[in-house]
């Protein structure tokens, strides 16, 4: 492995923007769907099984060239925001893919719609009965639809509705610029201020993203705003009662179970958060610290600092050691160009693993300076790549896996290769500090996330009362915020606008508390792992994550004995943070 930062190749998709295989593709989705809407519109319920298997397969070819071509729109974009031509590619490609879903909404609202006798009778034919995982959670939704031309308008309005708004939002950071010593930083850059050593460059750079959000503040609360009326909008006429109960749905978990995690979570703010940043505020010199201390390094330098080359190689015998099957699989990764690492002006900020379509592979975005928690984000995004890997056997339409699976293997891929960093470590005090970064790594994971979704709920349950103010949205933020980090972190008026950058209330609404659900969940499937309790842990392991989106979250447990709408579930999860938290106390 090079020590130069890799740039992906997209051409296992096209070979450019400018490829005519994309329109001969598209053409080719857009004569097929129509030709499955003439002879089956309003026609399905009379179907046999195998006529409707059959369609079933034709649908998901289209779905698969669709998820094709709008993959290598939405990373060529990604991998440059700033660029034009990928920005208009990119809202050309989902312009075009709506229209012909447009044609194709009526397969998934009449096989939700089939009678339940007749459903039951259909699945007893084996080709039928291999949807079943896909079609229970469209029969599921199918109380919520609307009627098809409703249904329609929706799909074909979506790029210049919610879309719009989103693309508004990351074109719009992608061009902000942050003042820093004379230097214009992007936002990756400003962020990655707040982890220095130096305390007046973090001062400087809260200084400075806090400014340049308020400065903006006006146009993100105008999208907030929008974005929230039109989610309450649609849902108010699917007929959800909850806000969060369309995003439960999609999740296939129950509004307790959710509420359990986070009423469980918020409970115990005091004894992890509050805690530890009391005592961090006290390692810094005082009793107390600013808000963009959080993250500052407690040893008084940023750590140690990793090649791209020792950073990939920590991952790989993370992999190598816990199982064979999923070191091959990482490896495929670091060997093709499946990886974009660079930092470099117009690209996204963050990480992300895309995963692409199941024909083809994921590919994984991030901006590596080389700290710890760039490594640890390269093992969070592997888990994820892989992840996406095993779960592809399921074919298009079963392997997403809902957001309560969906971070259980890349927050676990960074238990692993945390402790592969330890182990290696001779030094106490690095220990130490190390376990320090764990905690708060955690605490970034799992109350910090379900403090964003206590914000969200908040602004999205008083949007339904008018509109909001950026005063309003912002004392929102402070309230939840204040109530996650306790009275060890001061927070001022420069605090307010933070919310602003986070672009997940964006992106995906309530979408934070998978991170939460994740970080719990992993944390009692490393106990388990570790007491060696399980014997065949590496077989159930791999079977959760080949799931997919074909078996729910608690079915998906029970090889492991675990039951996650009890709050003594997440309990568990927690009491490993804090007894992680004593240690340190006592150290």
């Amino acid at each position: 492995m090079s020590d130069k930062l890799p740039v992906w190749s997209l051409t296992d998709f096209y070979d450019s923007i400018e490829s005519e295989k994309i329109r001969a593709d598209l053409q080719k989705c857009f004569d097929e769907a129509l030709e499955l809407q003439q002879k089956y519109e309003g026609k399905i319920a009379s179907l046999s099984a195998n006529e409707a298997s059959n369609l079933i397969v034709c649908y998901e070819q289209i779905i698969i060239l669709l998820g094709k071509i709008s993959s290598h729109a939405d990373l060529c974009f990604a991998a440059d925001t700033s660029n034009p031509e990928f920005a208009q590619h990119s809202q050309n490609m989902r312009e075009a893919i709506n229209a012909i879903q447009s044609n194709l909404v009526f397969i998934e609202l009449e096989l939700g719609s089939i009678s339940e006798v007749q459903y039951l009778q259909m699945l007893k034919e084996e080709a039928f009965a291999h949807y079943q995982p896909w079609l229970r959670l469209l029969r599921l939704a199918s109380k919520y639809n609307l009627e098809p031309r409703l249904e329609k308008l929706l799909v074909e309005q979506s790029p210049t509705n919610r879309q719009a708004w989103v693309r508004l939002f990351d074109e719009t950071f992608s061009e902000l610029r942050f003042e820093f010593l004379g230097e214009q930083l992007t936002e990756t850059e400003i962020l990655n201020k707040l982890s220095k050593a130096d305390p007046n460059v973090r001062a400087t750079a809260a200084a400075s993203l806090s400014k340049v959000l308020n400065d903006n503040l006006r146009l993100f609360t105008l999208i907030t705003n929008t974005i929230s009326k039109q989610k309450d909008t649609e849902e108010r006429w699917r007929g959800y009662k909850g806000v969060i109960s369309s995003r439960n749905l999609a999740n296939d978990v129950d509004d307790h179970t959710v509420d359990t995690l986070v009423e469980t979570v918020t409970n115990r703010m005091p004894e992890l958060s509050h805690r530890y940043y009391k005592l961090k505020a006290g390692w810094l010199g005082g009793e107390t610290m600013p808000w963009w201390d959080r993250n500052a390094p407690i040893a008084g330098n940023e750590g140690k600092k990793f090649s791209w080359q020792e950073a990939c190689e920590i991952v790989q015998s993370s992999f190598d050691g816990f199982d064979a099957e999923m070191g091959e699989l990482a490896k495929q990764f670091f060997d093709n160009s499946w990886i974009d690492a660079e930092i470099r002006t117009g690209k996204a900020s963050g990480a992300f693993s895309h995963p692409s379509v199941t024909t083809v592979h994921p590919y994984i975005l991030m901006n590596f300076e080389g700290y710890s928690r760039d490594v640890m984000t390269l093992a969070h995004e592997m888990g994820h790549g892989v992840h996406q890997l095993l779960a592809a056997e399921q074919g298009e339409l079963m392997s997403s896996t809902p957001l309560t699976l969906a971070e259980t293997a890349s927050v676990f891929s960074e238990m692993l290769t945390f402790h592969t960093i330890l182990d290696a470590e001779t030094s106490e005090q690095s220990k130490r500090l190390m376990l320090s970064d764990k905690i708060e790594d955690m605490l970034n994971t799992v109350v910090r996330q379900v403090a964003f979704h206590n914000f969200e709920y908040l602004v999205h349950t008083h949007r339904r009362k008018g509109e909001l103010s950026s005063d309003e949205i912002s004392k929102f933020w402070v309230e939840t915020q204040k109530q996650a980090l306790g009275p060890g972190i001061r927070i001022d008026d420069s605090f307010k606008p933070i919310w602003a950058y986070v672009p997940h209330f964006v992106h995906s609404p309530f979408y934070v508390y998978a991170y939460a659900f994740g970080d719990c969940l992993v944390n009692a499937l490393w106990q388990i792992y570790q007491d060696g309790s399980d014997t065949d842990f590496n077989i159930h392991y791999k079977t959760l994550l080949r799931s997919g989106g074909t078996v729910r979250f608690d079915q998906a447990l029970t090889p492991f004995s675990l039951k996650p709408s009890e709050a003594e579930f997440w309990n568990k999860g927690l009491d490993m943070l804090s007894t992680m938290i004593d240690q340190l106390e006592g150290l």
